[in-house]
């Protein structure tokens, strides 16, 4: 087949992968203008809809970033900070000025202290070696937080173009759809305006004569465990309302097992508060350390579940790290994309286990 490319975002066409950038059904092929999913999806419903795109290929695309004079908006997930913040995000967009979005803070308990939040998710950017000149709370979902932000963007943007980046699984497309009605008080300014982008996998809708806010590809995140679950146990996983923080009282010699999917050992320690914080519908199942390995080989899938069938085939083994946690300051540990557990650190050690290219880690408690 001759090669084609979108009339739309300027991407190479593909009939192979719904998921890929460029993807469009065979039957679209004999029409003269040819449009991605994507493109087409923007013009005809007024959806930006997300692609994904592998780190290597953004870093390829993204030199239009580094060399233009714009205001990047990275939008990360506070469910997943650690899964969803590009680390790589300096050398992608050069000197530009970055506004990080902190999504789905509705999921988060309403007791949440919401500038202790801001300050927390600064101080992990800039350990990161990520400076932000704001960082903002929102929804994109409940539309909570858009106003100030459309505001923040407006400011710092200083009439340039606006580059909006972030991993998958980050609700960037509902984010965007969300602030273009915020910004213009029209929800159909995407089928309206409709222009071609002009960089390849970009879309671009125009804010001015002169201005555009720019669409960039999903980059994937091969640490965020939602590329090891069917689509059914990502739902499961993945939180649609506000999570209800769970709290087991442990003795040293207990293990938490969050369905099979990851599991908590309190090796060592007195008698300690670990607080949970998953999607209410991951149910924890508490036990003996001596039992954990039985209880697994034998209910990985019913009672330890999600798993399901399908993620049991693509699901990576389950590695081991163990964390010393010292020093009485609240600490959560961390599983990336699923949740985290807060506990006091006062000379306590647990052993944590999460499938092998998810990789657990600890830092100091986000709320």
């Amino acid at each position: 087949m001759e090669e084609l490319y979108c009339q739309g975002c300027g991407v190479l066409i593909q009939t192979i992968d719904p998921q890929a950038p460029g993807y469009t059904p065979t039957s679209s092929l004999e029409k003269e203008n040819i449009l991605c999913k994507r493109c087409f999806r923007l013009k005809h419903y007024n959806e930006i809809q997300d692609v994904a795109i592998t780190d290597d290929d953004f870093l390829k695309m993204v030199s239009s970033i580094r060399n233009a004079n714009g205001l990047v908006v990275h939008v990360i997930d506070i469910f997943d900070v650690h899964g969803s913040l590009i680390k790589s995000l300096p050398r992608i967009v050069g000197n530009n000025p970055i506004v990080l979005v902190g999504n789905k803070v509705d999921l988060l308990p309403k007791s949440t202290n919401k500038r202790k939040l801001e300050h927390w998710l600064r101080a992990s950017a800039k350990e990161a070696g990520i400076n932000v000149k704001e960082v903002c709370l929102i929804s994109s979902t409940k539309g909570y937080g858009m106003k100030e932000l459309a505001e923040v963007i407006e400011e710092q943007r200083e009439q340039r173009d606006v580059y909006i980046v972030g991993t998958t699984n980050v609700g960037k497309s509902t984010f965007i759809n969300r602030l273009i009605k915020q910004s213009t008080g029209y929800s159909e300014v995407i089928t309206t305006s409709y222009f071609p982008g002009t960089t390849l996998g970009f879309i671009e809708i125009p804010l001015d004569d002169h201005t555009s806010l720019i669409d960039t590809p999903g980059i994937v995140n091969r640490q965020q465990i939602a590329h090891y679950v069917s689509d059914q146990d990502l739902k499961l996983i993945t939180p649609n309302k506000e999570i209800k923080p769970r709290v087991y009282q442990l003795n040293s010699g207990q293990t938490l097992y969050f369905g099979g999917l990851a599991r908590l050992d309190f090796v060592k320690g007195k008698r300690t508060s670990f607080i949970c914080y998953f999607s209410n519908q991951i149910p924890i199942h508490r036990t003996k350390l001596e039992n954990a390995e039985e209880l697994y080989e034998q209910h990985i899938g019913d009672l330890l579940s999600p798993p399901d069938e399908k993620t049991l085939e693509v699901l990576p083994e389950l590695k081991e790290s163990a964390f010393k946690l010292t020093g009485g300051d609240k600490t959560d540990v961390v599983f990336p994309g699923l949740g985290w557990v807060s506990v006091v650190a006062d000379d306590i050690t647990v052993t944590v286990h999460s499938p092998k290219e998810v990789s657990a880690s600890i830092r100091k408690s986000l709320l």
